[in-house]
């Protein structure tokens, strides 16, 4: 009979194993449901909202492309970064899936069998919604890696808040200020819905998007709930 604390490392060990697995669960459904969302934000302003339709989103996935590959060369990084993104995203759904293909095979017109036939039909019967979802794939994969180019920007002066905020904290203790949980608590969450609002806002909105209008008060505000975070963090380190 093995003892409790035997069954107790067991556990921890494969609660340690499992947890990137969970992760990367949990954040593949995550990005699955935003993906799907973005579809639906774009079904319903291109056949309900514009009276251009499908042309509109192109226009809009043209401009945000201009501007991520702009923002990327003004880094120094490489350009093709945005493209390949986009490029990525859509090959994952659409190429892996056969969904492309599927399209081009029934575009020649070549014989089809029964099965293809009906399915042929119903992709027929949705080619624009079906074009609408590749559009805003594209677009999906362009202002996610626009939104990644002003990563390094936003920890840089969230580690700069942080630096400060715990020096703040240090005088505090020495000479004898108050510290406050609350303050720390709130700061940290309004954080994470900030940066929650900010991406949803910039990868669901179907406007032309400048990523940086977006990015840079985003930075701004974490660098002060940072530096408000660790100044009032209360516990010993």
């Amino acid at each position: 009979m093995s003892s409790r604390n035997a069954s107790f490392h067991d556990g921890v060990i494969a609660g340690a194993l499992l947890a990137p697995l969970k992760f990367l669960f949990a954040l593949s459904l995550a990005f699955v449901g935003i993906l799907l969302a973005a579809w639906i934000v774009d079904w319903i302003f291109v056949f309900k909202v514009w009276p251009d339709g499908v042309a509109r989103l192109k226009s809009i996935l043209a401009a945000d492309l201009g501007r991520g590959i702009e923002l990327a060369a003004w880094q120094g990084g490489a350009p093709g970064a945005v493209t390949g993104t986009a490029n990525f995203l859509y090959g994952l759904v659409f190429r892996f899936t056969g969904i492309h293909d599927m399209g081009v095979r029934f575009a020649e017109g070549a014989a089809l069998s029964i099965p293809d036939t009906i399915v042929r039909n119903f992709y027929i019967a949705n080619r624009e919604a079906i074009e609408v979802a590749m559009i805003g794939t594209q677009l999906f994969g362009v202002r996610l890696a626009t939104l990644a180019l002003n990563v390094p920007l936003l920890l840089l002066v969230y580690s700069v808040g942080a630096m400060d905020g715990l020096t703040q904290r240090a005088i505090r203790r020495a000479c004898g200020g108050r510290e406050s949980g609350s303050l720390y608590h709130r700061a940290k969450h309004l954080q994470v819905a900030l940066i929650v609002v900010a991406v949803l806002a910039g990868l669901l909105w179907p406007i032309v998007t400048d990523i940086r209008w977006i990015g840079l008060p985003l930075t701004v505000a974490l660098g002060i709930l940072s530096r408000l975070q660790w100044a009032y963090y209360k516990k010993h380190l």
